[in-house]
This record gives structure tokens, sequence and C-alpha cells, in this order.
């Protein structure tokens, strides 16, 4: 009996599809895409086909609704038979699908929302670009070639939702150059950011200088103002000149606040399960355990789980041991990812408000931008297409790297990367708490902030270089009329002639320098219980250091 013939490697069959080099290298980095793609081209039956086919099929691969596969074979088959032969039909496509899910469904109905068969005639996106540029003429005459073309392929797109994306870009182009005439030295420099005279001024929150913070400043029930309400005050907020934000609730968020904690003190320690903890976290668990309970109250264990490639089960396991083998008892263990729902709606309110919108950069064009003090081109999109966009992430209709939901902040700064941060990314892969029903995942800081006060935490601690995020973490609770935890950083525990970089501990320990994360010769937790260090003696040296602002 004659064997088959053997399959190619993966990336020689990635290749064959007609996907250039970097994308089937990418593709082979996760599992997840590698193991969807070689199926999707098993499925279409297909060794070798043109570019626009095969980056069809990586779309189907990297897209794909899970709660719909029953139903892939169909719509690859509508692609590799060019009935489905470009994006924005393929989009309609997945978006029927999800909405479908493993029910049966009606190939003509499909057909429709996908616009099978629909051609569009040269003359018809000629007319419909025609009336988008006479509706924009005003701000093409204004902003000339620094128009968000974009946004007007965006409006063409809804006038001809089946259009040849490529034909309505060149004769956009064409509209343009017809118009304007050659681009001027002044078109050919990017538009800068106008800089305002004077700091931001704010409504809500107060500057205080830098100091360690008093008794009476620990307890965050003395810094109020007394229920006359309405009560606010009227300051310019620095933003990295050495003043700090501090939370000023409302009586009313404060009295919720209140009737939720009884008045009793609320920490959380809440560290990334991307690698096992090391002594700069036995300094963390004795602050954010013992503030709690030398005042009577209780602290989280609070997973910080929000970026899936780089957290395991192992890791989340193994802390919640060395936790309990430290002495640390929490009050509750809960997952950043238990709010991902909260998180996602609350990040729809923002859009809403106008203080969110969906970003197309790349991260070296947002770091230009940011460098220049320039706005990104989409910051000023209409809320309604940043609501679609961020719609069309969260199912999963738009690749990897292509959007991000970034914070319509505004804040002026020598720190120029805490400007716009991004609150939401897209990744598609399954989350070890959360599985794989999201392929959006919250920044920290965007999560953070808000899982602090949806937690009722009462002191928000953190180290030194996590300062200059505070104008954030408030900006975004002032934003969304949330409950402001009280925030207060101290140094943090740096020791010489070792390794403290988790980044670091994991390539030493992937890359078999040593022998585990518990190597005796490291100074992870476990690596020091290994070698027969006692949590008291680990305890004993924390306290012994003292707690302080200086590094």
């Amino acid at each position: 009996m004659g064997l088959g013939r053997p399959e190619a490697p993966p990336l020689e069959q990635f290749l064959a599809i007609g996907l250039d080099k970097r994308t089937a290298q990418n593709a082979l980095v996760n599992q997840k895409v590698t193991a969807n793609l070689l199926a999707v081209i098993k499925e279409a039956g297909v060794e070798m086909c043109d570019k626009t086919i095969g980056n069809l099929l990586y779309t189907v691969a990297t897209k794909y609704p899970a709660n719909a596969l029953v139903h892939r074979p169909v719509l690859v088959n509508y692609v590799v038979s060019t009935k489905i032969k470009s994006s924005a039909q393929l989009d309609a496509a997945l978006s029927f699908l999800t909405n479908v899910g493993p029910e049966p469904f009606e190939l003509d109905k499909f057909e429709q929302a996908c616009g099978i068969g629909v051609e569009v005639s040269p003359e018809e996106i000629q007319a419909s670009v025609k009336a988008i540029v006479d509706e924009n003429m005003d701000a093409i005459l204004e902003q000339r070639y620094h128009i968000n073309v974009g946004s007007l392929c965006g409006q063409v797109r809804k006038l001809q939702p089946w259009g040849d994306a490529k034909i309505v870009k060149e004769e956009l182009d064409r509209k343009l150059f017809e118009i304007l005439g050659e681009k001027t030295e002044a078109d050919e420099k990017k538009p800068m950011k106008k800089k305002k005279e004077k700091p931001v001024k704010t409504e809500v929150q107060t500057t205080v200088a830098t100091p360690p913070p008093s008794e009476e400043e620990l307890n965050p029930y003395t810094i109020f103002p007394k229920p006359e309400d309405n009560y606010k005050v009227h300051t310019e907020i620095f933003y990295s000149d050495g003043s700090i934000w501090r939370c000023h609730n409302t009586r009313d968020l404060l009295d919720k606040h209140l009737k939720v904690t009884g008045g009793k003190v609320l920490t959380r320690f809440p560290p990334e399960p991307n690698g096992y903890l090391h002594i700069g976290h036995a300094k963390a668990m004795f602050i954010d355990f013992g503030l709690a309970k030398d005042r009577g109250g209780s602290c989280y264990l609070r997973f910080d789980d929000t970026n899936p490639e780089a957290e395991k089960t192992e890791y989340i396991d193994h802390i919640k041991e060395i936790v309990g083998w430290m002495g640390w008892e929490p009050f509750k263990i809960t997952y950043t990812s238990d709010y991902f729902q909260d998180l996602y709606d609350l990040a729809v309110e923002l859009i809403k408000k106008g203080l969110a919108y969906v970003d197309h950069q790349t991260p070296e064009e947002i770091k230009e931008y940011r460098e220049k003090m320039m706005n990104s081109p989409w910051r000023d999109r209409p809320i309604d297409e940043s609501l679609k966009l961020f719609d069309d992430m969260r199912r999963g209709l738009i690749e990897e790297g292509k959007a991000t939901l970034r914070m319509k902040q505004d804040m002026q700064s020598d720190n120029k990367n805490m400007n716009d941060l991004i609150a939401y990314r897209i990744k598609f892969t399954p989350h070890p708490h959360a599985g794989d029903k999201w392929c959006i995942y919250p920044s920290y800081d965007y999560a953070h902030c808000i899982v602090d006060s949806l937690e009722n935490i009462t002191h928000s601690l953190c180290t030194l270089e996590f300062e200059i995020r505070r104008p954030s973490y408030y900006w975004l609770l002032v934003a969304l009329g949330l409950y402001q935890p009280y925030v207060w950083e101290y140094s943090r525990l740096n020791i010489s002639n070792t390794v403290m970089s988790k980044r670091k501990l994991n390539r030493l320990v992937t890359e078999k320098w040593v022998d585990g994360w518990d190597d005796p010769r490291l100074l992870t937790l476990a690596g020091l219980r290994r070698r027969g260090v006692s949590a008291t003696a680990i305890n004993s040296f924390i306290r012994g250091i003292g707690i302080t602002r200086r590094f």
C-alpha cells in the first residue's frame, strides 16, 4: 500500500498560498494561528493560490468566530471560488456567521449579507467619491493633503460597501490631486499639535507636594470635604513638575464606598502571572498585606492578567502557593479578567463621552507623533465610527496590530509616552483564566485603576516608577465618575549583583541557563526557599529595610 505525499512544512505551505514571508513567520510564532491556518488550507484543498485568496484565507484563520466552526468550510469554499473576493465581503461574512453561531442558515441570506454577485462599476465608485468629496470640500480646502483620507474612504464604503477598496483609494487620490494640485512644501510637513499656553485645569483634583504621607493622610476618610456637598477645588494640575494628584471623591461616591467597606482598609497585591515571584515581590506583599493587617483591614490577591501571551496557569498556581508560604492570607482571590465585561462596558461609555477613539497607528507612528506632540490622525473621528470599530475589534473582525482603543487624555507633558494611552489592543490568544471568549484585552493603564475602584480599594500601593502614571489613574476614574482610591508610592527593593527583572529571569529559565524558576542561585522566593531561607527570615529582612520614598 503506497504512502500519500508527505505534507510540506508549515512555512512552505503558508508561502505557497501567497503570504509574504514576514506574515508567514509571524503565524508560526502563535501555535493557535498556525493550527488554524493549516486547517483552513486543508479545508480549501489548495496547495498554491494567488496572494489575494491567500490573504483572505489567513484572515479566516485569524478572525473566524469560535462559535461557528461548523460553517468554516462553507466560507472557505466561497473564498477559494472567488465568490468572496474582498475584505469587505469577508468581514460581512464573518459578522453574519458570528451572529448565526452553530445553527443552520440559508445560503441566499448569507450571500445577500456578503454582497455575493454584486458588481460595482468604476462609474458608480467615481460618482460616490465625487459625492463624498463635495460633501467634505470645505475641510479638504482647509486641510489640503493633511485631510484624513482613511475617513473619506470609510464614507465612500458606506455608499458602496462592495466596491473595490483599491479603486476607491485611487479615485480619491485622483480627485484630491484634481482639486489641490501638486503637494506644496507645507503639505509635506506633518501637522504640529497646537501647544497650550497654560497647564490643564480641573475642578476635581488637588495638587500636593511629594513628602511621605502622614498618619492622618493614610486614613482616606479624613481628607475629603465635609458634607456641605458640591465642594470643588479649582487648581492647576502640572503633569510632571514633581506635583502629584490626590483622590477627591464626591460625598455621594464616598458614602457608597463606606457602605460597602464599613470604613475598613482594603488593599490589594496585584502580581501579573507571567513568572515566579522574586524577593522584590516580598516587599510588595509585606506592605500590601501588612498595612491591611495592621489597620484591621483586608487585602485582595488580584491577578493582573491582561496579557495572555505571557501568562500561564503554572504561574497562577505558584503565586497562590507562595503567598500562603510567606504567611499571608488573602481576603479574596480575584482576577482582572473577572471584570473584562465591566471594563469593556466602561470603554464603550468612554467612547460615547468622546474621551476615547479607535486608532490605526503603528507603535512606531505613535512614538513619533508623541515625540512631536502631534495628535493621531484618527483622534477626532466620529464617536459612532469608533463605537462600530471597537465592536469590530471585540468580534475579531480586525487583524492584530491594525487597531487600538486610545484614551483621549490631552495631557501636555515632558513624558510624551503618557499621552493618549492605549486602553485596548487586539490579541488572538486564548486566556489562561478567561478562555477564548475575548480577543481584545485591556491595558494595565486602563484596567488597573478601574478594578481598584470596582473592588473598593482604599489604598492603591505601588512602587515609585508608577508615580508618573498617577495623573492617568485619576483622569480615567474622574472621566467615568468612579470612586477614587488613595494612591501611595514607595521605593522598590533593589539588590545589587543579581537578577530582579522577571523578563530576564524568564530568559534564564527558558534558555536553560538555570535549573528552573526555583534554582537556588536565583532570588525568586521559590529559589530562596529551596536554598533553605525561611519565610520568617525574608519578612524580617523586609521589615529591617523599612519603607521610604527614596530609591
